[in-house]
């Protein structure tokens, strides 16, 4: 009768596909190299083909080897949960989500909207990471975060959504910048002039190259910043103009006089949307979390934002 995969081997496995490194792998695990050799070799006997090879960029899982890779994932990100979930009962926390989200929605209206489910469900810990669209798919695929938040163009094929708020990038200027006196602006025409890029590796900066090169350009972008604060800072101080979704960045602009434009073009209208593997992985706090997200975007909710902003709204320029 064969035996069951235990979890420090299914953890040592893991370790070798990441790393493409046997010693490597050890070492993350605190094994000796021949320890994680023999569990290796002792799996393929068992299953009866080879798991792995050594190809051009190290040691890369065979097809056999990508199939046990994944279920692997899934085993030990059940196993990470369920003992998360079930030692937080001893302090008095009765379950957990975490949630990996985009910048923008970190600074528009996801961390007001946890708070108001918190507020609510006082017995449930919420953990929130930030990262880039890549960063956040990947995490939710893999089982390190329950939830992602995040702009519905990323590759989110697999994973199951649901609808949650919108924002719209918009041209951010020094008042004295030629582009402030604008109403409506298409990104084309901002390319004649310096820009901040803002969180590099990102969704947008990636959507703003697509687009200039569609017209043959590449954005000009004099500094980078990872954030949106430091790049409002910075067209302040007259280096250059930001593309940034304005729901974020408008009580800034209001307070240091920025113009803000808004972008004619039709994906400058972002759509978010919360992610995760699937319903069965979902735990019960998770999906009320998703419920209270979901009614927090209905038609008709001002995000946190712009409520904030409201009776400072002289120093932009719709």
């Amino acid at each position: 009768m064969p035996r069951h995969f235990d979890p420090v081997t299914l953890r040592v496995f893991v370790a070798v596909c990441e790393e493409r490194n046997i010693a490597r792998a050890a070492a993350r695990d605190s094994l000796v190299a021949s320890a994680v050799s023999k569990r290796i070799a002792a799996i393929e006997r068992e299953i009866g083909t080879a798991l792995l090879v050594r190809g051009r960029r190290g040691i890369e899982p065979t097809a056999a080897g990508e199939v046990l890779l994944r279920q692997a994932r899934d085993v030990l990100g059940a196993m990470e949960r369920m003992h998360v979930e079930i030692s937080e009962f001893a302090t008095g926390v009765q379950g957990s989500v975490r949630v990996m989200a985009s910048v923008s929605a970190l600074a528009e209206w996801l961390p007001d909207d946890i708070a108001a489910f918190l507020a609510r469900y006082r017995s449930v810990r919420v953990s929130l990471d930030e990262g880039v669209s890549s960063e956040i798919v990947r995490a939710v695929r893999e089982g390190a975060a329950d939830l992602g938040v995040l702009w519905d163009a990323g590759a989110l094929a697999g994973l199951r959504t649901a609808p949650y708020r919108s924002d719209h990038l918009c041209v951010v200027v020094h008042a004295a910048h030629p582009l402030a006196r604008h109403k409506r602006l298409r990104y084309a025409q901002t390319l004649d002039h310096p820009s901040v890029g803002v969180a590099p590796g990102g969704m947008v900066e990636a959507m703003l190259r697509r687009q200039a090169a569609l017209v043959g350009r590449a954005p000009a972008n004099r500094i980078q910043v990872s954030g949106l604060d430091a790049a409002c800072r910075i067209v302040a101080a007259g280096l250059g103009l930001a593309i940034l979704p304005r729901e974020a960045i408008t009580p800034t602009a209001s307070a240091t006089g920025l113009v803000v434009v808004p972008l004619a073009d039709p994906w400058a209208v972002r759509r978010f949307v919360i992610c995760w593997r699937s319903d069965e992985t979902l735990s019960a706090s998770a999906r009320v979390l998703v419920e209270h997200l979901r009614q927090q975007a209905a038609p008709g909710v001002t995000p946190p934002a712009a409520r904030s902003a409201a009776p400072r709204r002289s120093g932009s320029r719709r």
